[in-house]
């Protein structure tokens, strides 16, 4: 096994504490869910793919809204789970500080300076989030959403095959909610 049940749980009690009473959007899941579901994701792309550094990709898939979205800093990922694990969610986090139609190239873009246990993180982040979308979302947004999936493809799919395959089937089935 390439990754450590050790790590994954210290890493998943961090997660959690971090993401604490927050929900995943547009349900009244814990957010911890959507961690879980996207290192779920993760952990089957290891078991095809062997050869990665799993507890690199498992950590990162725990930890990668932490920085955008908790009060926890690229200081304290680092503190907790070393640089290597601190440079991929700092990769994985959207610039808030650039207009939105730049984020996702932006990231993207620090994503591939990364591992490519990063890409998977992210692969399998947005085949965790191809899920029914929120009832609020209009068919604009479902199909903006489906094209950024597209762009992630684009850019992610030779980090893994598995992967790859799993989000193109998922692009491919969102356009049943539009």
């Amino acid at each position: 096994m390439n990754w450590s049940q050790e790590s994954y749980t210290k890493t998943y009690r961090f997660a959690a504490k971090a993401h604490d009473e927050q929900l995943f959007p547009g349900t009244e899941l814990p957010y911890i869910m959507h961690l879980s579901f996207v290192s779920m994701e993760v952990l089957a792309a290891l078991a095809h793919e062997p050869e990665r550094d799993g507890d690199l990709a498992v950590q990162c898939a725990l930890l990668h809204d932490v920085i955008e979205d908790t009060a926890v800093g690229y200081e304290d990922v680092k503190a907790g789970f070393g640089t290597a694990v601190a440079d991929g969610v700092l990769a994985l986090t959207k610039n808030p500080d650039l207009p939105k139609d730049q984020q996702m190239a932006d990231s993207l873009h620090r994503i591939r300076q990364q591992p490519s246990e990063i890409w998977l993180v992210k692969l399998a982040d947005r085949i965790t989030n191809l899920a029914e979308p929120p009832h609020y979302w209009d068919r604009e947004k479902k199909v903006r959403y489906q094209a950024e999936a597209r762009q992630i493809h684009a850019a992610l799919h030779e980090a893994s095959p598995y992967l790859s395959q799993r989000l193109l089937a998922k692009i491919e089935a969102y356009a049943a909610y539009f």
